[in-house]
């Protein structure tokens, strides 16, 4: 089968003509998407229509979920210069211009997702039909990528939705459902999937019979007083004023792509040239396409979805089909856990040893579905039926039914052992139990499981439905179909597995570790919390400071594990004085809201001049006041670089993980490190494995032997070998 066969005519005969029904499905792929033979296709099949006597067209996906996912990011990872982006963007845009100016008027029937080059394509379309299929999204995501919309989407989406809504979707890298989109005026109809191709069709021969063949205009009119004011010549100077500096906040200018977007959208909007306004769009793609922040975008989309591909374990080990799960401790983990299962249709059974505890868990996860339904993302009908799949109780009533239980228990190995063993003489012999552990040892813990093989790790990051990521740890006696089950359960409940061994913290917090040690260590050298707060979420692009961090887990959380890893790890994990001493305060974090900052009843941090921070916690740990002594270079490489050089023992010596492409994606996706740089180690291979070493050495000499290069690291040194 040919790419001709991929984009295909089939003539539909109407009351009053002939229209053309364009089908999408393309050979040997899962989606459509928009490669270079499928463009050129494109081009042919439009050429032929206008060519033809055909009246109307309708374009409709034959993929099940799938209208068209977007360009294909291959082939932009490809390209590297200015050069090569230019010709592929230009014949895009003749693609889709032609599209625009075709003779007759061209329907999109959309159902499942319209992304990216997808979206620009029914952008260019006279009428846009989408179903109200949860599957149904449509947007401009090129932002996430490090790119900005390139075949036409910075011009043609303001001229139809409106300034205000087409930039709220390119620089977030939006997209929207189908009742969304008609409110904004995205889409003309919304409807059932069922009778989608139905309705494209009767709406092409009303078109016909109505004898309104002419190409629809289209200029977006404002609606209401205050819409038509942000139109105005004033009202877009504040709405682009607005944006940019909504922007620059959020992104530290750390991402170049959604300033580049706000930028050609502002000097294309109201353009009566279409071909210059291109124009405009196709240089301010080139200039971020080719910045190293677009590739390290591009390569972690990749390793994200690389995750869908993978099982966890060797090829030919299926993994058990869980339809029905447990959650031994009903808290407000236990509450996340159960969110995220029931979400995607699994049943689940909380379990607690109080009503109070279960009444926590079941709230936290009512909430969550709450907040979708006053959004709208959900109805009363889905938020009931999916509230139904959760129950609970005091005893193991049901647990003979299960697939998966989840322990989310106290961290207690004593305890963890016992409930485990009871617990599975409760259930089926073929039950797989899980840990949530983040710090203990599941190979030791399996001791309480008369079965270990049927005993993994499952360790989730707070808040559950917000955290991506899961480490799936495999004990000593851990089987394969216990890891394939949980590594096929955690993609089901729309998160990233990662598979790791069994050791000390295992992979997130053992790298995470250090770096907040270090924070604390810097407070005792002179340095004020908000500064190195500041250091670290502006000037590298963490998503909050170590201290805020520490506050967000629970100070006495953070201080348990630093023992932990000190009694596992010696002398690369040192304790320091400044966090003994505030154990003997109150000051728990965020939980209590008083931590290294202090909180308000909103979980926000107060208002003060010192961002949240109170500034009695220096005294109060026998501090004198900040120096801040430190260069802004010195305090990101002591809390960095001490992260590398545990990664490469983890990863070269102990084999924790496999790939350094695991590394990245679970310091990106459980730790929040920032994604415009790679990944922890893609970083560290900017740098070069020498010249971290060498930098190392004067810290160690500075600052103790917890700065010491590890072995692994040293060996890359001798020839500034790199991670990848």
């Amino acid at each position: 089968m040919s790419i001709q066969e991929s984009i295909r005519i089939v003539p539909k005969t109407v009351q009053g003509g002939q229209i053309a029904l364009i089908e999408w499905d393309l050979v040997g792929e899962k989606v459509n998407k928009l490669s270079t033979p499928v463009m050129t296709r494109f081009r042919e099949v439009l050429e032929e229509l206008n060519r033809s006597n055909y009246q109307a067209a309708v374009m409709i996906s034959r993929k099940s979920s799938i209208f068209v996912a977007g360009a294909d990011i291959e082939e932009i990872k490809s390209l590297k210069t200015k050069e090569a982006f230019m010709p592929a963007l230009q014949a895009a845009h003749g693609v889709f211009n032609l599209l625009e100016d075709m003779k007759m008027p061209v329907i999109a029937a959309i159902h499942g997702a319209c992304l990216g080059g997808g979206c620009e394509m029914v952008l260019a379309c006279d009428y846009r039909i989408a179903t109200d299929d949860s599957a149904t999204r449509i947007g401009l995501p090129e932002v996430k990528l490090g790119i900005i919309p390139g075949f036409g989407g910075c011009v043609r989406l303001p001229r139809v939705i409106g300034l205000q809504g087409a930039i709220d979707i390119i620089l977030q890298g939006k997209s929207v459902d189908a009742n969304k989109a008609f409110k904004l005026g995205l889409v003309d109809q919304v409807v059932h999937p069922s009778i989608l191709e139905n309705q494209a069709i009767k709406f092409a021969e009303e078109l016909i019979r109505d004898h309104r063949l002419a190409k629809r205009k289209k200029q977006f009119k404002p609606k209401g007083a205050m819409n038509a004011a942000m139109e105005s010549g004033l009202g877009r100077l504040v709405v682009f004023n607005q944006a940019e500096k909504m922007t620059k906040k959020a992104t530290s200018g750390h991402y170049p792509a959604p300033l580049k977007a706000l930028e050609v959208v502002k000097k294309t909007y109201g353009m009566k040239n279409r071909e210059r306004a291109l124009e405009i769009e196709i240089e301010g793609f080139c200039e971020v396409a080719i910045t190293d922040v677009s590739k390290n975008l591009i390569n972690v989309f990749f390793l994200m979805e690389s995750v869908k591909k993978k099982t966890g374990v060797a090829s030919g080990v299926k993994p058990k089909e869980v339809k029905r799960l447990g959650v031994l401790g009903a808290g407000t983990m236990g509450g996340g856990v159960a969110y995220v299962a029931a979400d995607r249709g699994i049943e689940v059974r909380l379990k607690d040893i109080s009503n109070q505890a279960l009444a926590v868990g079941f709230a936290h996860a009512r909430d969550l579905w709450d907040k979708l339904r006053k959004k709208k993302k959900i109805n009363t009908y889905d938020f009931n039926r999916k509230m139904n799949l959760v129950t609970g109780g005091l005893d193991y009533s049901g647990f003979g039914q299960l697939d998966v239980v989840i322990e989310a228990i106290v961290e207690d190995m004593k305890i963890k052992q016992k409930v485990i063993g009871e617990t599975a003489g409760q259930c089926r012999q073929d039950c797989i139990i899980a840990t949530n552990t983040s710090s203990l040892s599941v190979t030791e813990m399996s001791k309480g499981h008369p079965r270990p093989e049927n005993f993994v790790g499952m360790h989730f990051f707070n808040p559950v439905h917000k955290m991506p990521l899961v480490e799936v740890i495999r004990g000593e006696k851990t089987s394969d179909e216990a890891v394939a089950t949980i590594f096929e359960l955690s993609k089901k409940m729309g998160k990233l597995p990662v598979v790791v061994k069994d050791g000390p913290g295992f992979l997130v917090n053992r790298l995470l570790l250090p770096y907040l040690i270090e924070a604390a260590f810097m407070l005792e050298d002179g340095m004020s919390i908000e500064v190195v707060d500041r250091i670290f979420k502006k000037e590298f692009g963490m998503p909050m400071g170590p201290f805020a961090l520490m506050d967000e887990i629970g100070i006495d959380v953070c201080i348990k594990v630093v023992k932990i890893f000190h009694e596992s790890l010696g002398e690369r994990i040192m304790v320091p004085q400044v966090l003994m001493k505030i154990k003997e305060t109150d000051r728990l974090g965020k939980k209590n809201k008083k931590g290294f900052y202090l909180y308000d009843d909103r979980g926000k941090p107060v208002k003060n001049d010192k961002g949240g921070v109170d500034e009695s916690i220096y005294a109060e740990l026998g501090l004198g006041q900040p120096t801040n002594k430190l260069s802004n270079t010195e305090i990101i490489r002591r809390g960095v670089y001490p992260m590398i050089n545990e990664a490469a023992l983890a990863l070269v010596e102990e084999r924790i993980v496999e790939t350094p492409d695991e590394v990245d994606l679970a310091m990106i996706t459980g730790m929040g490190f920032p994604p415009f740089r790679g990944g922890l180690l893609r970083y560290a291979d900017t740098i070069g494995s020498q010249a971290i070493t060498d930098e190392l050495e004067v810290l160690a000499t500075q600052y103790g032997v917890r700065f010491k290069p590890s072995v692994p690291l040293r060996n890359m040194a001798k020839t500034n070998r790199l991670f990848y």
